[in-house]
Parts: structure tokens; sequence; C-alpha cells
């Protein structure tokens, strides 16, 4: 046999070993994540496998992150009447969706700050739905952080669209922890999505972000019609980014938005794409977030958070009702999964 046959070989030998088996070496051992083409082999798996995939997913998790899990609040400063046309959104202005433009005053949004950190949370992130922050805004959400730090000792993020440079290092100097934009979905899906701006759009604030030194937060929404293979793709996205947090939503089909009549991810694979981000994010905060209620339920919840998850947003989100504090609380509580301090985010 020639060297180049026996290369060939054992290639095509490696290539049959089981990917969990190839994930249990290549991530649990070493730390590395998985590609697209490994991600995508995760979830093809059987049903019947999920909770070997889990248990994996739990041991990286516990291995690279460790046990403490990340909580945080989130509040809508300016809801409603955004241009854009992200199809799943209730918020924007161009659909028929039941979401009024409203605006949330300075006390409101330290009352809500003090709210979350009572709840044990070191992260209150303050949302606008908008393309990118006008100079109202931006002088609200300042004007916002300073009345907080005053009263509330957290940790503050920011999630308000597309930025300029000069914007992104307005917020750097605002002292603003951490900045959360999605991408979404797959690059190549992405189009099916939104319409009114492209993926590298978001990309080119991601960059700058974290250009300034602040942390990025980037996920997205699964279950927005993408395959598998797109699925993967997103999260190979994901980890070229090199995100420090991300946050899983699963579609909650909004009355009145294109999507308003999608199905609901069944709980399997909402769980095995758990799994799968966590192979392929193995170092990275992954965050239950919007959705996770009526895709899984109170037991699919806690599947998740010993299958890879690690930071959950407690209480409601924007437009969407989410579970009572007390009782994502007591989950952890349940779990033995002890609540990340605030002095270890700093």
């Amino acid at each position: 046999m020639t060297i180049a046959s026996d290369q060939i070989e054992q290639a095509a030998h490696a290539d049959e070993r089981d990917i969990l088996e190839i994930a249990r070496e290549q991530v649990l051992e070493q730390g590395v994540g998985l590609d697209a083409e490994q991600t995508l082999k995760v979830l093809q798996l059987p049903d019947e496998r999920l909770e070997e995939l889990l248990q994996l997913a739990h041991d990286v998790r516990m291995q690279w992150c460790g046990p403490e899990v990340e909580v945080e609040g989130i509040i809508s400063l300016k809801t409603g009447g955004c241009p854009e046309d992200c199809h799943f959104c209730s918020q924007s202005g161009l659909f028929t969706s039941p979401v009024r433009s409203a605006w949330i005053d300075i006390p409101s949004l330290v009352e809500s700050a003090k709210q979350t950190a009572k709840s044990g949370a070191t992260e209150f992130c303050i949302v606008a739905a908008v393309r990118g922050p006008d100079k109202r805004l931006l002088s609200q959400v300042a004007a916002g952080i300073e009345a907080i730090r005053a009263e509330v000792d957290i940790e503050i993020a920011c999630s308000l669209g597309m930025l300029t440079q000069e914007q992104v290092d307005q917020l750097a100097a605002m002292g603003v922890h951490r900045y959360n934009h999605n991408l979404e979905t797959a690059r190549s899906h992405f189009p099916n999505v939104v319409t009114t701006h492209s993926w590298e759009e978001r990309w080119d604030t991601l960059r700058m972000v974290r250009d300034a030194g602040m942390e990025v937060c980037c996920g997205g929404i699964l279950g927005m019609g993408e395959t598998l293979e797109q699925r993967a793709e997103f999260a190979a996205d994901l980890a070229s980014l090199e995100p420090d947090e991300v946050p899983l939503n699963f579609l909650n089909p909004r009355p009145g938005t294109p999507f308003g009549d999608l199905e609901v991810l069944e709980p399997t694979e909402a769980l095995k794409s758990v799994g799968a981000f966590r192979l392929a994010l193995p170092r990275t905060i992954l965050r239950y977030a919007g959705g996770r209620e009526i895709t899984l339920g109170d037991l699919g919840a806690k599947q998740g958070i010993m299958g890879g998850i690690n930071a959950v947003i407690v209480g409601n989100y924007l437009t969407t009702l989410g579970r009572p504090v007390e009782s994502d609380l007591d989950m952890l509580e349940d779990l033995s999964m002890p609540i990340k301090a605030l002095n270890d985010t700093l």
C-alpha cells in the first residue's frame, strides 16, 4: 500500500468514528469546538442518543466554564415602532403586530434594575427597538446608566441595534460592560429573515464592539425555517466571532409577523441544538433566552441546564412573557447550580 492510499484509508476510518466519540476527545479533552460539518452530525443524531449528547455537553460546560450560572434581566427602554422588517419580531412598525411604540422613564428603568439585582442577577441589559440609536436615545441611555449606577450594584449591558464607530466609542466611555447584537441566523439564511439590512452590517457592529473592549453578546433564534445544515453553519459563524456570550432563543411565533404561522420547534430538536451549540462553543457563556417556555417547558428547561446551558435571562422578555423569576432561581437551586457572583464578572 502506498503512503497516499494509506492516508486515504486512515481518513476514511476517521470519518467512520462516532461523532460523540470525536467530540469527547476534541472538545471535552482539548477544548476545541466542533466545526460546521461536525456540528451537523450532532444535529443529525437520532433522538435516542439525546441523553448521551446532553451528558457530554454538560461535561464540556463543567470542564471549560465551571458550575456557575450567570443570571441576567432585560428591559426595553424604547419598545415598538422599529423600521426594520425582522420577520420574527412584533416590534417592527411594518407588521400588523400588537406592540405599540413606547418609552420607559428613568425612574422606572432604575426600579427595574433594582428588582433585577434582587433576583441575584449580575447583568442588566437596556434594549431598544431601533435600527440604530439616535442622539436622543443615546442621551437617554447615558442618563439611565448614570442613574442606575448611583443606586444599583450591577453590570450594565446594552442592545441598541447597529452602531457607528462614534456610537461604539460613546457606549464604551459610558462603561457599558457588554453589547448585544444578534446575528439571528446563518449568513445563508439571513435574507429569508431580514431584508432591510444585511448580515454583514450586523457583523461590522460586532467587530467594532470587540475592538472597543466591550464584551460581545451575540446569538440568535432557532426554528425560523432554517435547515439543519444552516443551523450548523450558524454555530460555526458564532464560533468564528468568538463572542463572550451566546443567547439561544427559540422562535415564539408572534401574531401579525411573517413568521407568525411557523411551527414551534420540537423539544428534542431544541435540546439537540443546545447540546450541539455547546460542543461548537465549549468556552462560551451559553444563555437560555426567549421561547424556551413554549418550546421546552419546565422539564425541558432543566434538561438544557444539565446539557450545556450556563446562563439564563430571568423574568419577562421584550414582548413575550417568561417564567417567574422565582421559578428559575428554584430550578437552579434544585439542580445545585450556583449563581455567579457579581465580582466574578468583573
